[in-house]
């Protein structure tokens, strides 16, 4: 099969087309040719104003699968992160039984196999997620688990983190971090601020993260170890990221789409899509997240796509869960927050950046690669819709909203699949 990409934008640093527009040749899940005008093909596909880049990978997102079908599936998981614009999605282990053993690794790799998209499951730092033993890292490593996190329940324990971290560098491994400090504002809903002392809510001090910034970092430069911060929501956590890589360490970092787009202004009428953890910060800090999307300290984006069903989001504020679905609406939401983002600034947010840090196979837009593509436009203006959510739970404070930029579709692993 013969598939014709017709005039797009190349955007890939390690392609020689970069910033060029051609057409691209697909010929049984390879690039064939990439040249001016290219007639030769089966199908043909030509969109206006289309850009492509290698195949955006999204580093925290819960699918759920095993123990939580009810919220998401694979299946489910896999069509929404699809929608977005996913090729690759890191999962977290955060399921019942725990994704902590070889066996539960090899369970969600088995069953990705037939998804179009290529899944990472991210294996436990500690078994059971409970944060008192180290888990079979090694063993889940050389099952398929790239990266390791205890996920929504970020590792508490300093000297547990410093083993896991001395632990991973055996393989070159990666610890990836919520950045939250349990003991500090437990009970807390929301920012702690000014809008959460006149909506009567409990805080959770922006102090609670900062902290856990400023001590996984300096775990990191004694066990000269990898770490990635997700889910990153102040100004302050910023300035000692970009500290610690003005140090040569590796560290990295992401944040979301949400925080980027959102502030706890948003949350007078306590809508509950909008309880996140790391809660939604100051307009401040909001700004300061959008400044270092620019700038380039801000690595990567994750989603952190976190489905609830309808019991765990339609109650009050204080019973609600955590969390937000957003792989279809992360591109979009982004590009409204930072409008002022090209093409080439998403292909390193979106794919390049995460592909590094991660260690995933090279993939570029460039003749005799296996094609691995997003297909975007950065002009045109999108709006989901309630029954266009691929995801099995509608838990987003995005539907009806009118977005900046949008995904046309993917082609990953031999099959073109358009929005």
């Amino acid at each position: 099969m013969k598939i014709l990409l017709k005039q797009v934008l190349i955007a890939d640093d390690h392609s020689s087309y970069n910033g060029l527009v051609k057409d691209i040749l697909i010929v049984d899940g390879n690039i064939a040719r990439i040249d001016d005008d290219i007639t030769d093909a089966d199908e043909v596909f030509q969109w206006d104003n289309a850009a492509v880049s290698t195949g955006w990978v999204d580093v925290f997102a819960h699918f759920c699968d095993p123990g939580y079908e009810f919220r998401e599936t694979i299946e489910t998981g896999a069509a929404a992160a699809a929608a977005g614009g996913y090729t690759r999605v890191f999962t977290l282990p955060n399921t019942s039984p725990v994704v902590h053993n070889k066996a539960q690794v090899e369970y969600i790799v088995q069953k990705a196999i037939h998804t179009p998209i290529h899944i990472h499951p991210m294996g436990a730092v500690t078994k059971n997620i409970e944060g008192k033993e180290l888990a079979e890292m090694y063993d889940m490593f050389a099952s398929g688990a790239l990266a390791f996190s205890d996920g929504v329940n970020p590792v508490q324990s300093a000297g547990l983190m410093v083993k896991a971290l001395q632990y991973v560098k055996a393989f070159n491994g990666v610890i990836v971090q919520v950045p939250v400090d349990k003991s500090i504002g437990q009970f807390g809903l929301m920012h702690e601020g000014i809008v959460s002392t006149q909506l009567g809510l409990p805080g959770i001090p922006a102090m609670a993260e900062e902290l856990m910034i400023a001590r996984d970092i300096k775990l990191a430069r004694y066990a000269d170890s990898r770490l990635h911060f997700t889910g990153v929501s102040t100004a302050k956590s910023l300035e000692y990221i970009q500290r610690a890589k003005d140090a040569g360490l590796a560290v990295t970092c992401s944040v979301t789409p949400y925080h980027l787009f959102f502030c706890d202004e948003d949350l007078t009428d306590y809508d509950t899509n909008l309880k996140t953890n790391p809660p939604l910060r100051s307009k401040t800090d909001m700004l300061a997240l959008r400044v270092a999307v620019k700038n380039g300290l801000v690595d990567c984006i994750a989603s952190h796509h976190l489905p609830h069903d309808w019991d765990s989001k339609t109650c009050e504020f204080e019973y609600a869960k955590n969390g937000m679905i957003g792989l279809q609406t992360a591109f979009a939401a982004v590009l409204s927050a930072v409008p002022e983002l090209d093409v080439r600034n998403v292909a390193s947010l979106f794919a390049t950046n995460a592909r590094k840090i991660f260690n995933l196979p090279e993939s570029a837009v460039k003749e005799g690669s296996s094609a691995e593509i997003t297909i975007f436009n950065t002009g045109i203006s999108t709006v989901l819709e309630k029954n266009g959510i691929k995801s099995k739970s509608v838990n987003t404070p995005f539907v009806g909203k009118t977005l900046k930029g949008g995904v046309i579709g993917i082609f990953n692993k031999g099959k073109l699949l358009v929005n």
